[in-house]
């Protein structure tokens, strides 16, 4: 790992506020953005808890913080429970297609509606095409956007990377009319599904925090793994 850290030149960002916890500031640790990344160096990268933004890779860097841990749901021995069968077969009149990750208007659509109706009193409220393409298109990332339709109205799309190692789930947006159906979590479900038949031994899922309840729903997903001290454990 210092081979490639070396290779890569890592540096540290400034720090700024935790948009998670309060009164403590966050630093990464990120990929110089100058040297060309590959497929091969993030897939060695996402299994030491690094992730993407766009085309930057990072990954916490706090030094008096440790509470952001990397996790992944270990698929080898994963069964989905009654209130996860319960979700699948509520959405079983979707229609679920895939696509390469380029940029396509009605994904766009989509996502500006879900961000203003989610964030709009944060950083990402009212996203242009800039914003959006910054956020989740790279064009050294094999990216798949699983689509999810109702009468062939895109109603949610989940954004997620094919590593050799598993998918990694990078961002979910859908119609907010649709909340009932449990997009987002239908979505974890269906990535789920997409990395056992790719016979992939992981879903990435990013960072989850103990204290932050925006990120609690992660724990609802079992085997859960986690980078802790340079090594996965379970959770």
């Amino acid at each position: 790992m210092m081979n490639d850290q070396t290779r890569l030149n890592f540096f540290a960002s400034a720090a700024e506020p935790c948009a998670y916890l309060e009164n403590r500031n966050t630093v990464s640790a990120f990929a110089n953005p100058h040297k060309d990344m590959d497929m091969p160096t993030y897939n060695t990268l996402i299994q030491h808890g690094f992730r993407r933004s766009g085309g930057y890779v990072y990954r916490p860097h706090c030094p008096n913080c440790q509470e952001c841990i990397s996790v992944r749901v270990l698929l080898k021995n994963q069964k989905f429970s009654r209130n996860e069968l319960s979700t699948i077969r509520r959405n079983s009149d979707l229609t679920i297609s895939r696509s390469k990750g380029k940029f396509h208007n009605e994904h766009f659509d989509l996502y500006r509606r879900y961000i203003n109706s989610r964030h709009n009193d944060g950083s990402m409220a009212n996203p242009g095409k800039a914003d959006y393409h910054r956020f989740l298109i790279c064009d050294w990332a094999d990216t798949m956007f699983i689509e999810f339709r109702l009468n062939r109205v895109l109603i949610a799309v989940a954004v997620c990377d094919i590593t050799s190692s598993g998918l990694s789930a990078v961002y979910t947006f859908f119609d907010s009319n649709y909340e009932s159906r449990s997009p987002g979590h239908f979505a974890i479900l269906t990535q789920i599904k997409e990395a056992k038949s790719r016979d992939l031994d992981y879903l990435y899922l990013g960072y989850w925090i103990k204290d932050c309840d925006k990120m609690s729903y992660k724990r609802r997903y079992k085997p859960l793994e986690g980078f802790i001290e340079d090594q996965w454990v379970t959770l």
